[in-house]
């Protein structure tokens, strides 16, 4: 039962993620992922990623407000993107809380803080980039350009 079920949730996911998404199919991808009952939070970010690259971003925070579940780091990280890649008003305030809530052992994940520092610095809050920055204990050189490259 378990595993036909891991195996649904797998063909679902590469449904909208693949088949969907690629051909830039977001009525029907938006409408599958409507119709799952208990998401993942992989699930939504699949789906989140799909937005970003479809440039329709905006849709990414109206699923978050949507979301039933808290988000991991990876979604977090996913959810950074968008707010960097919108850079408004709504994306800020959005990505802000999403940094002051954000649960300190996901701090020491680069991929999470990266995006926490691409993000900042794409809204021109490089004080709190650089302490982000400063409070990593590993860095990589993907978070070196992050705060480098700015905005």
């Amino acid at each position: 039962m378990l595993s036909n079920f891991l195996s649904n949730t797998f063909k679902i996911q590469t449904i909208i993620n693949k088949t969907l998404m690629e051909s830039k199919d977001i009525d029907n991808a938006m409408h599958l992922f409507s119709s799952i009952t208990n998401k993942s939070n992989y699930m939504y970010t699949v789906m989140f990623k799909g937005l970003i690259t479809n440039n329709v971003a905006e849709k990414v925070l109206d699923l978050f407000d949507e979301m039933k579940i808290k988000p991991n780091q990876f979604t977090l990280g996913t959810l950074f993107n968008a707010c960097a890649v919108l850079n408004n008003n709504r994306a800020m305030k959005t990505g802000k809380k999403l940094l002051d809530e954000m649960p300190e052992n996901y701090r020491n994940n680069n991929i999470t803080s990266t995006s926490a520092i691409d993000m900042l610095m794409k809204f021109g809050d490089v004080e709190s980039a650089e302490r982000i920055f400063r409070s990593m204990k590993t860095k990589n050189i993907i978070t070196y350009n992050a705060t480098i490259k700015g905005n």
